[in-house]
This record gives structure tokens, C-alpha cells and sequence, in this order.
């Protein structure tokens, strides 16, 4: 509603640019005039041309989004050229100085035709009107242009939606007000508005320090840790950060948890507002189920199972792997799997083995699965990241790529991992969040398959054997949380001091932490959403409590390995070391993605985890425990 309400009152502030004053006089002369044939006429003048602006922008914006990422950084560029036009009204002038000296040469040729004509007919004459529209339009579209540039490029960035539409309802109804006023007030207005153009240019430049703020953040990637840490409500694309400066209503609720059943807040998800409301649950039963689960004994058959919704489109990926892109349409007759995952996640990793033995063990029998892989970190929009995760992982089936959560907003979803299952109908007819209840997940699978008249199903269950990192969690003994490093997030920080925001510092690390307390040593950089070693040397120290833990790392701004060395209570993990690191402590961060450091072999109790990362350059995202 805030953006709708923002869209409308940018419509009324393009009648308050210089550019527009020079067509005025001729606009108000139609006021008190035969409606069908003057101001009719040059309404639908100014309609053509607002139209054919918005589809210009709309088809470039659609190309664009085409382009994945590198028509990311396009639209970027193009949005940092509309924040810039609003700011510096010589750089507007010039770039419209065309489309302003065609439209006062139509506006003098509309004038000439009715002064050449009869008196008590000069202003009535359909054709001048029209032309006088067309004018009006040409001269109003570069006022209006970045405004409604912004408006276009940012919700071909989410993806057509009815969220869109009413976006540019509200612009039009707030352009059409103006107008409508201009007409029917008519000398008065235009005086009121000269006396008013010095206040209009000033909100004019605000709006545009605003965008290309904007702009610069999701360039440096800040916008994600902002996006991971409200509540979801659809975000769509993170690029949207550039039109929510004007209304800033993106949500994600990031905080992904690893105690039982964690849940994340509600909100649903408005057409037009962006969201990437996250978070990772790790339930080992059926918590957070919202009461769908299924009740049944060996002797007594499946529950029926209720009928949530239909099928949400599946348009808005940014790029498909494994498959041609999919639509709801086309998996009809179908059951599917709709497994929203990321792939730094340790919950979706330890979930990942079920989701592939279930997509080979029941495809052929009509199963169709489907990872719409959903961005946390800055990172895991990077295409070629995704890609050499899904090779790695061994992940074959179809993976939608939804970096601008078009089909996470349209589930309204708010959790990593999360399965939605939809019967050969096209409805969602089960659903599960985190991991485990993998048993009742693989039932409803067998019992949708019988209902679309699959013959011969496997009645038994899948004997999943997962290792390394994707081992299930021992919860019993998880007493520590999710740790985000980055200062948007990040708590129970013990270096003295605190952290310093985007500068570099040398921090001290507790000598002695409590339990859950960790902290930097070193010389470190603290952003948003992680934390940059700038000289070698640099450590960070846990206290935790868990069988495992991990951490998320990237290796230096040019992808140079870091080498870091790991201890465990002072000494050497030995049988301790986790999968990525040596008996003896060493291992070396080569990509973006999750490290498991330490994996503890029998009794579990409080220890502290410290390492030290022996080149600089190396970023820390996120600990997770299990």
C-alpha cells in the first residue's frame, strides 16, 4: 500500500517540472471546452504517448531480466541513469532536449490550427486536440520518465504481477489528478504551480540521491543482509531495494535457526512488494507443520489430505538448470515436489539426500521434483556459483534459479527449507518446513502418485544413508545457534570494543568466552553481512556446544584460496576435524560456500573453536551448528 500511495504521488509531481510549464497554457485553453471533441481528444493524445513510453520500458525492462545477471548490473546502470536525471535537472535536460523540442513543435503546430480556424471553433477541432495531446505527452513523458522508469524497471526486475499493473494505475491516477485539476481550475493552478517548482525540484532530487543510494548498495551487495532480516512478503527481486528507497517495504526474516521447529514471522506477500523472508528451519519432527500432518497407523489408511491452494506460477526464474522452464500449466497431470532450498543452508543440505532419492525413486512413476533455489547470501545469486553447486551436489532434476523471489513470493514462503507438495491437479495438497518428518513426506508422495492413478508404487520407504555434511544433526546435543558474522545480524560479539561498521579494525578475541560468545582477533572489516580479513593472521574464536560446526566462508575478492589452520580447545581437531579440514587443522577456503570444521566423535561438551586464516582477503558469513 505504501508504494501504491508513493507511485500515485509521484504522478501528481510530474506536473511540477519546468519542462511541462511551456504546453500548459495551450492544456488550460481546452478547459470549459466541448469535452468529446477538445479535451477527449487531447487525453488520448497524452494516453498514446505515456503508452508507448511504458511499453518501451516495459519491453527493455523484460530484456533485461532475460539477461540474468548480467542484465542485472544493466539495470542497474539504467536505474543509476534515472536516479541521476532526477537529481541533476541539466543531465534530464539534456538527455529529453529531443522528445521537449518535438513536442513544442506539435504544440505550436495544434496552436497554429486552431488560429487559422473559425473563433467559435478554434479549441474544438478533434485533430488539434490530439495533436496538442501528443504534445502534452512528449513534453510530460521525460518529466514523467524517471519516475516512471524506476517504477517499470523495477517491477520488470519482480515480474509481471497484478502488483505491477496497480503500480501503474496509481502513477497514471496520480499524473490524470494533476491534469484533471490543471483543467479545472486552470490559471490559478498554473500560477500556484511556478511558485511550487522550487519545492517540487528539491523532492525531485531527493528521490534521486535516494535511488542512487540504492543503487550503490545492492552494488555492494548490502542489500541482501537487509532483505535477510525482516519478515517475507514476496521479494521478489533484490534489485526491487531500488524502488523500495522509496517506500522501503522489502522484508525477509533471515534469522535461520537450528533448534526444533523454528519458525518465522507471517506476513503475506502484496503483489507489489519484495520480500526473501527466510528462514531455515530445522525441525526433527513435524513442528511448524501449521497442522497438516497426517495421522495414521500401520493398520489404517492415509488421512486425506487437505486442499491448500493451487499450484502458484512458476514464471520469474531467473534461469532454469537441468530442464527447460517449467510452468504449472505443463505439470498438470503431474505430482510435484517444490523444494525451496539455498545452498550454503546446512538445514537444505542435510534434507537434500531425501529430495534426490525421492526424485529418482518415484520419477518415473509420475514424481516430478523441482529446487527452486532461493537466495541468503550475496553470493548464491551468482548463476556460476549455483551451477557448480548443483553439479557438485549431484542435484539432476529441475532447479529454478529465483534470485528475485518471484516464486517465493508467490507460495508465500518464509522458510528454508520448505516442500510443497501438489497432486496431478495442480493443487498443494501437503506441506513440510525443515528437516526432518522425511518418513510422512515419502507417504504423501506414494499416496498422491495412487490418486493419479500411478500403478505398482513403492510402498516401502527410502533407505537414505547421508555423510559429511549432510548427515543429520545430533539435536540432542545442539545447545549453540545460528551465529550471523556480519553486524546486521550478528550476536553475542565479545571482542572488546565491539565491531566498527565498513572499516577496518584490529580486534582482540575474548581470551576466555562464555558458552555462545565468540569474536574476532586480528585485523578485520565488518559489513552487513560479513566480515573481510584485510591482513593475514586473522582468527575468529566460538564457544559452542554441538556435535558439528560449521562455517560459511569465500575465499578473497579475486577467488584466491585462503589457507587457515583450525584448533579445538588449543590443540589440533585430529578425529575431530570435520570434512573440510585436516587431522592436523589446515584446510583452504577455494569457494564460496559452507565449511564443516569440526565434527566430535562421542560425548559432546562445551569447547572452543578458534581459527586462523594464514592469507587475507577470506570473508565469514554465518556459523551453524548440528
Amino acid at each position: 500500500m505504501t508504494l501504491l500511495i508513493l507511485a500515485y504521488l509521484g504522478g501528481i509531481l510530474t506536473i511540477v517540472s519546468p519542462c511541462i510549464l511551456p504546453v500548459l497554457p495551450f492544456v488550460f485553453s481546452r478547459a470549459g471546452q466541448s469535452f468529446s471533441r477538445s479535451v477527449l481528444p487531447m487525453l488520448a493524445g497524452m494516453v498514446l504517448m505515456f503508452a508507448l513510453v511504458a511499453t518501451l520500458a516495459a519491453v527493455g525492462g523484460s530484456w533485461v531480466v532475460q539477461a540474468n545477471q548480467y542484465g542485472r548490473w544493466l539495470a542497474l546502470a539504467l536505474v543509476a541513469l534515472f536516479g541521476a536525471t532526477l537529481l541533476f535537472p541539466k543531465l534530464s535536460e539534456r538527455l529529453t532536449h529531443p522528445l521537449v523540442s518535438l513536442g513544442d513543435r506539435l504544440s505550436q503546430s495544434a496552436q497554429g490550427d486552431g488560429q487559422a480556424s473559425d473563433a467559435a471553433t478554434a479549441g474544438t477541432r478533434p485533430g488539434a486536440s490530439f495533436l496538442l495531446g501528443i504534445a502534452t505527452g512528449l513534453l510530460w513523458a521525460p518529466c514523467a520518465g524517471p519516475i516512471l522508469g524506476l517504477l517499470l524497471t523495477g517491477a520488470a526486475l519482480q515480474g509481471a504481477s497484478v502488483g505491477t499493473t496497480l503500480l501503474l494505475i496509481a502513477y497514471a491516477a496520480g499524473a490524470a489528478t494533476s491534469l484533471a485539476l490543471a483543467l479545472l481550475v486552470g490559471g490559478r493552478v498554473f500560477a500556484a504551480m511556478k511558485r511550487s517548482l522550487g519545492a517540487g525540484e528539491w523532492i525531485r532530487r531527493a528521490l534521486g540521491g535516494l535511488m542512487l543510494a540504492g543503487v550503490a548498495a545492492i552494488a555492494l551487495g548490502l542489500d541482501t543482509g537487509v532483505l535477510a532480516q525482516l519478515s517475507t512478503a514476496s521479494t521478489g527481486g533484490i534489485e526491487q531495494k531500488l524502488v523500495d528507497q522509496l517506500g522501503a517495504r522489502r522484508g525477509a526474516g533471515n534469522s535461520a535457526g537450528n533448534g526444533a521447529g523454528n519458525g518465522a514471522g507471517a506476513g503475506d506477500a502484496a503483489a507489489a512488494e519484495t520480500g526473501a523472508g527466510s528462514q531455515s528451519a530445522n525441525n526433527t519432527g513435524n513442528t511448524g507443520n501449521a497442522g497438516n500432518a497426517m495421522t495414521r497407523t500401520a493398520a489404517t489408511e492415509p488421512a486425506p489430505l487437505p486442499v491448500e491452494g493451487q499450484l502458484p506460477s512458476l514464471d520469474g526464474a531467473v534461469q532454469w538448470l537441468n530442464s527447460p522452464p517449467l510452468t504449472a500449466e505443463s505439470l498438470r497431470g503431474k505430482v510435484v515436489l517444490v523444494d525451496f532450498w539455498t545452498y550454503s543452508c546446512i538445514n537444505c543440505l542435510r534434507t537434500l539426500p531425501y529430495v534426490k532419492a525421492w526424485a529418482q525413486k518415484y520419477r518415473d512413476q509420475g514424481l516430478v521434483v523441482i529446487g527452486v533455489h532461493a537466495p541468503e547470501f550475496a553470493f548464491e545469486r551468482d548463476i556460476g556459483n549455483v551451477k557448480k553447486a548443483v553439479h557438485d551436489l549431484g542435484v539432476d532434476y529441475p532447479v529454478a534459479i529465483d534470485n528475485n523471489y518471484a516464486i517465493w513470493r508467490g507460495f508465500n514462503n518464509q522458510y528454508w527449507p520448505a516442500h510443497y507438495f501438489i497432486d496431478a491437479q495442480g493443487r498443494v495438497r501437503y506441506h513440510h518446513f525443515g528437516e526432518g518428518n522425511y518418513a510422512e513426506s515419502e507417504r504423501v508422495i506414494q499416496q498422491l502418485l495412487r490418486e493419479a492413478g500411478a500403478t505398482q508404487v513403492a510402498s516401502g520407504l527410502s533407505d537414505v544413508q547421508a555423510s559429511g555434511i549432510q548427515q543429520a544433526a545430533d539435536m540432542r546435543d545442539v545447545r549453540s545457534p545460528e551465529t550471523y558474522v556480519g553486524y546486521e545480524r550478528a550476536e553475542n560479539f565479545a571482542s572488546p570494543g565491539g565491531a566498527l561498521r565498513n572499516q577496518a579494525n584490529d580486534y582482540r578475541a575474548p581470551t576466555t568466552p562464555s558458552l555462545n560468545a565468540w569474536g574476532l582477533g586480528g585485523s578485520w572489516k565488518v559489513g552487513a553481512e560479513q566480515a573481510t580479513a584485510t591482513h593475514a593472521g586473522a582468527r575468529i574464536v566460538y564457544r559452542f556446544h554441538a556435535r558439528d560446526l560449521h562455517l560459511v566462508l569465500g575465499p578473497d575478492a579475486n577467488g584466491k584460496p585462503v589457507r587457515f589452520r583450525v584448533t579445538v580447545d588449543g590443540q589440533a581437531p585430529g578425529d575431530a576435524h570435520g570434512t573440510d579440514v585436516a587431522a592436523d587443522g589446515t584446510g583452504t577456503v577455494t569457494s564460496q560456500r559452507l565449511y564443516q570444521l569440526v565434527r566430535q566423535s562421542g560425548d559432546v561438551s562445551d569447547r572452543t573453536f578458534s581459527i586462523e586464516f594464514l592469507d587475507p582477503g577470506v570473508s565469514a558469513y554465518a556459523f551453524t551448528f548440528g
